[in-house]
């Protein structure tokens, strides 16, 4: 069973057009980078030529003799399987697990400037260091980031299609509540895909099997494999930091205060020798990061403190599969998305912002009890997003909207099990629209919907 990604359709534009470069997909193991690939070459093209560092160790002296240039390695190629046919403008070249030999990322610009050949690479990240590489080909090839399945995709998975979802955007932007029956549906997918996450695997076996057996062995086992790459690529010193931080993911998260300290970690650990492991996981595609503003004002770009912030899940599932068996029970017998003091709405809005391209930030104002969990920017203004786990008043976000001491803020978005609504300058919305806020912010601000309401 192949699940749709928007990754297919990027691809699709890709390939139209005249001028496309080779192609870097990055993302973290497990969320259908080579699955999409082959099923793209496989309608695409009348050859396609895959190779997998990891297991065919032998294709990583395709660059010996004369070097990186494209006809060089295709005959070494061809020297290596005499079965591989090179056909000029229908063949796909296809490097899997770029981490394993990242330095065939130097050839991407000879295969750019010679032209009779597409090419495309995967890899997790995990362990790819580019200072090793001569040349990364800058200008030569295209980057695209492929994520875990977000809830458009898993809507889509579950068959509910484009029509569907721009119904719940005409909802937000005109400020229709959905009846109770659209409310149950939606919340009820929200809290599935929130246990699930989105790694294709557990999402395959929940449409097959239409239960959730088996998704939390599926999880773990990637969690476990996770830690594995980390052991893999990292020695010594390294690895036990870039360990100690992802292990401590979960207890930091089931703090009412979720700002990730250092202190926690180990003994005497000091925040300056620890990032590097956390840009080691945010780079590798495991976790998110979101940093703190230095205040509440645009631009947000370089306006933030980077020895303070929250450290998420990049794939809410796996959050789910660290939780203690208390806890697990407590989460799907009970359907409490509140366990661990509102980690899991937090953790599912970060995902689901990063994964529609929003850099994360949140505020607190030093021992003050102001503090907001993210921000977001229309066109005019800086957009404060509170996450609720209860229904009750939003002091802060009342604070940063009527106070002059933040003129770039004029109102702010809530998320909640509520429903639809508007008042005071805060616009609330149920958390299963988290996906459609960066169209949602489009679309009033062509409208001037924005300016008007901040008016109100």
């Amino acid at each position: 069973m192949y699940i749709h990604r928007k990754t297919d359709d990027f691809l699709e534009q890709w390939k139209q057009r005249e001028d496309r470069k080779p192609l870097v997909i990055k993302g973290c193991r497990q969320v259908g980078k080579t699955e999409t690939i082959r099923h793209f070459a496989a309608s695409h093209y009348e050859s396609v030529i895959e190779i997998n560092f990891i297991e065919e160790e032998q294709y990583r002296t395709i660059i010996e003799d004369d070097g990186y240039s494209a006809a060089n390695i295709i005959r070494n190629i061809s020297r290596i399987d005499p079965r591989k046919r090179f056909i000029e403008n229908k063949t796909l070249i296809f490097f899997d697990e770029l981490q394993a030999f990242p330095k065939i990322a130097t050839s991407l610009k000879f295969f750019k400037q010679d032209g009779r050949f597409d090419v495309i690479c995967s890899g997790s990240l995990l362990g790819i260091d580019y200072n090793d590489i001569e040349s990364v080909s800058v200008g030569y090839k295209e980057d695209y980031q492929m994520y875990s399945l977000d809830f458009e995709e898993f809507l889509e998975a579950k068959g509910y299609g484009p029509d569907i979802r721009e119904e719940m955007l005409d909802h937000m932007v005109r400020l229709i509540p959905f009846n109770q029956l659209e409310m149950n549906i939606f919340h009820r997918l929200f809290l599935d895909h929130c246990i699930l996450g989105g790694m294709p695997e557990v999402v395959r076996n929940y449409l097959e099997r239409d239960t959730f057996e088996g998704s939390l062995d599926t999880q773990r086992q990637i969690n476990a494999d996770f830690e594995g790459d980390i052991r893999k690529y990292l020695h010594g010193l390294e690895q036990t930091k870039v360990l100690n931080v992802y292990r401590n993911l979960p207890a930091q998260l089931a703090r009412e205060n979720k700002k990730f300290q250092i202190s926690k970690v180990a003994h005497g650990a000091k925040n300056k020798d620890y990032l590097g492991s956390i840009e080691w996981l945010r780079d590798s595609g495991i976790i998110n990061v979101c940093y703190c503003l230095n205040f509440p004002e645009l631009p947000m770009k370089g306006n933030y403190d980077e020895s303070k912030y929250k450290l998420y899940y990049a794939d809410t599932g796996i959050l789910v599969s660290n939780l203690e068996d208390e806890a697990q029970e407590d989460l799907r017998a009970r359907k409490n998305l509140g366990v661990y003091k509102g980690a899991l709405y937090e953790n599912f809005v970060s995902e689901g912002l990063n994964k529609t391209g929003y850099p994360l930030y949140y505020f607190k104002k030093g021992n003050s009890t102001l503090e907001m969990d993210f921000f977001l920017r229309s066109r005019d203004f800086l957009i404060p997003l509170e996450v609720k786990a209860e229904e009750n008043r939003s002091k802060s976000l009342q604070t940063l909207i009527s106070s002059a001491h933040y003129p770039d803020i004029s109102f702010g978005f809530k998320l909640s099990y509520g429903n639809i609504g508007y008042g005071s300058r805060i616009y609330s919305f149920p958390y299963f629209c988290t996906f459609l806020l960066k169209r949602f912010i489009r679309r009033m601000d062509e409208l001037d919907g924005f300016v008007k309401n901040a008016a109100k």
